[in-house]
């Protein structure tokens, strides 16, 4: 997608490694400005390391070497006037905003029948709530701009089908393709496009962890169980998986046109 996100500024959640980190310099190597937020720091109810403050700093590192401006900042997608404070700053700071990167995210394990409730709160909080918080505080950017927009909720192939031992993961991302329905037919007038992405198992860190690993991890067996069982089904439409298990940047590559507004 050369060339095509060129003078554009782009609003990525959990930005500071996988696949939001590889979404900004992706987009910084084709022109755009990158405001990147993320949490940097742990939690409680995640079984793996969660970025960090220095990751964060790596995403700006990697996209001021692009050639690019990026305004980042640690906040929490579940702290509403966190996000938007942050999101407000940003555009004031680069002067516009054409994408949205819906991109924050969290995964743990557990049968519905005895997970514990904060795990399911934090994962609905995060993984759907964040990814609403984000659009919400994006909305008036991109209408006030008046040029339309591109914005894209990353949900999962667990979106689309079901997994035992995730069932919560599940169904915040079933939620988001819910929220991407309806923000897509209440966004149409302004000419902001919006869709959904669907990667099963991507190589970064929230997914290839030694709390998460199917073959020798700590995690037990619910999250082996449940990482095993993910990528069976190559489903390759558009609000469809990306692919087997694969690599951040393919998962970038493969929606360049979503991004992309204008196109």
């Amino acid at each position: 997608m050369t060339g095509r996100v060129e003078g554009k500024v782009a609003f990525i959640t959990g930005a500071a490694r996988g696949q939001g980190r590889s979404h900004a310099i992706t987009l910084a190597r084709e022109g755009a400005d990158i405001i990147a937020v993320d949490l940097c720091a742990q939690v409680g109810t995640v079984p793996y390391p969660m970025a960090t403050p220095e990751d964060l700093a790596q995403t700006v590192k990697e996209v001021e070497a692009a050639g690019r401006r990026i305004v980042a900042t640690v906040a929490d997608v579940r702290d509403y006037d966190a996000l938007k404070e942050a999101l407000d700053d940003g555009v004031a700071r680069l002067g516009r905003l054409d994408i949205v990167s819906a991109n924050a995210g969290i995964v743990s394990y557990g049968t519905l029948a005895e997970l514990p409730e904060q795990t399911w709160q934090d994962m609905i909080d995060v993984n759907l709530t964040g990814e609403w918080h984000a659009a919400k505080a994006a909305i008036p950017h991109l209408r006030a701009g008046g040029r339309g927009g591109s914005m894209i909720l990353t949900s999962s192939e667990l979106g689309l089908r079901a997994q035992p031992n995730a069932g919560h993961y599940t169904a915040a991302k079933h939620g988001v393709v819910g929220l991407m329905r309806t923000l897509a037919l209440e966004l149409a007038p302004d000419f902001i496009r919006v869709n959904s992405i669907h990667p099963t198992t991507v190589n970064t860190p929230m997914v290839m962890n030694s709390a998460t690993d199917p073959v020798g991890g700590a995690g037990g067996h619910q999250q082996r169980r449940a990482v095993a069982g993910l990528g069976r089904v190559p489903l390759r439409d558009r609000d469809h998986a990306a692919g087997r298990r694969g690599v951040a940047r393919q998962v970038t590559g493969a929606y360049g046109a979503d991004l992309a507004p204008g196109l």
